[in-house]
């Protein structure tokens, strides 16, 4: 074994999970993941798109070629008003081409990251739902797990997400994620009144909700409404929510409650939308424990890269284990190299939200600026964004 620690716990097999113990792995460190659902989450959310930052950093650890498979190029976005009338279009991902994202079903990428992580040689146990943990005078920790079993190892990296029980290890006064008022409603069809040209997100910027759908390749629509909500709780099942979702686009004229009214229950999805708040954890590690992903820094999905932001995380935070001569330097050079960053786009992502739904005077807007700002086109202004890279082999302390 090489690197500031020899064994690694790593808690949630979504996404963060296996694209960390990847790179550890590859650093030379051993790696086990503990999934809490009992045969992985093969059914859970609906779809999201990779962007190239996201795919840099698979590329790093060789974990690219697998999502890839599963997935197709995004390359356009094309935005319509209230009225049906066609506001414009840009390239995703600066210049499209080959830094356009590439989008898939969220399970379709749990599944691929998860096998791929197998395929390496790293244990993937599931039915394991992490509830606390002990840490030695001397170094090294000790999970806990629901079932009452334990795990030792010389870290526990928290990857399960935004509703993190890792994150209090960190910080027992560690904030709770807020909700930020609007529930997002995802389905897919094959019934769809609608198709879009292939590679286009059609966005629809609505009186009450901001829409979006896609046409995949095999000729399914797939959707999502950004829509508001009341209370902190996901009452009345898919059904409900799918008359809620037709409900808050029904007075736009745009196909979207078509589209909507074309779906069947049993495939939409919907959760509520929550971030960490405007400001950064405090920290992000103590002793020989560390959050990554949605755990640290959770985001609106109105940027669309909370799964591209956690790649880089577990990246990089193998990066400075690798390099670093000891896990204290390790972790805070990993939180320095991230928290710039992550926070940057929870601000951005914040903004975007906040114009997606608006009140009425912000509505109105909206409607003005943003016809001239799809004139201008665009201006490499997400460069920062998309067109991070991460180089495996440059020393972490070099950063």
């Amino acid at each position: 074994m090489s690197g500031a620690a020899g064994r690694v716990l790593v808690a949630g097999g979504g996404i963060a999970g296996p694209v960390a113990a990847m790179a550890l792995h590859r650093a030379g460190m051993e790696a086990v993941v503990y999934e809490a659902y009992p045969t992985g989450a093969d059914g859970a959310g609906a779809f999201l798109s990779v962007f190239a930052n996201g795919m840099d950093a698979l590329r790093a650890i060789g974990a690219d070629g697998p999502v890839l498979e599963c997935s197709f190029p995004t390359e356009r976005v094309e935005f319509t008003g209230r009225t049906g009338r066609r506001l414009g279009e840009v390239p995703i991902g600066g210049d499209g081409g080959a830094r356009a994202p590439r989008t898939l079903r969220r399970s379709d990428l749990y599944r691929a990251l998860r096998d791929e992580a197998a395929r390496r040689g790293i244990p993937v146990v599931h039915g394991r739902r992490l509830t606390g943990a002990r840490t030695a005078p001397g170094g090294g920790v000790t999970a806990v797990f629901e079932d009452g079993t334990e795990a030792e190892g010389d870290l526990l990296v928290g990857a399960d997400g935004i509703h993190s029980a890792v994150r209090a290890l960190t910080d027992p006064s560690a904030r709770r994620p807020r909700p930020l008022g609007t529930a997002v409603v995802c389905g897919r069809t094959r019934r769809s009144p609608v198709t879009v040209p292939p590679g286009t997100f059609r966005m629809v910027y609505g009186r009450r909700a901001f829409f979006a759908h896609l046409t995949a390749p095999d000729g399914e629509t797939w959707w999502f409404a950004d829509v508001p909500r009341a209370g902190t709780g996901e009452d009345g099942g898919p059904a409900r929510w799918r008359e809620r979702a037709i409900d808050a686009v029904a007075r736009d004229r745009t196909p979207a409650a078509d589209v909507i009214r074309a779906t069947g229950a049993e495939d939409v999805v919907v959760f509520t939308v929550h971030d960490l708040g405007p400001a950064p954890l405090p920290r992000w590690s103590a002793g020989p424990v560390v959050v990554v992903g949605d755990a640290a820094h959770a985001a609106s999905p109105n940027a669309g890269h909370g799964a591209s932001m956690a790649m880089e995380d577990g990246v990089q935070l193998a990066r400075c284990l690798r390099d670093l001569p000891d896990l204290p330097r390790a972790l805070a050079a990993y939180e320095g190299l991230r928290r710039e960053r992550v926070t940057r786009l929870v601000e951005t992502s914040a903004r975007m939200s906040r114009r997606a739904v608006p009140g009425p005077v912000g509505r109105v807007l909206r409607d003005l600026a943003l016809p001239l700002l799809l004139r201008r086109g665009p201006r490499n202004g997400a460069d920062w964004l998309i067109g991070h890279h991460i180089d495996w082999d440059a020393p972490a302390g070099a950063a």
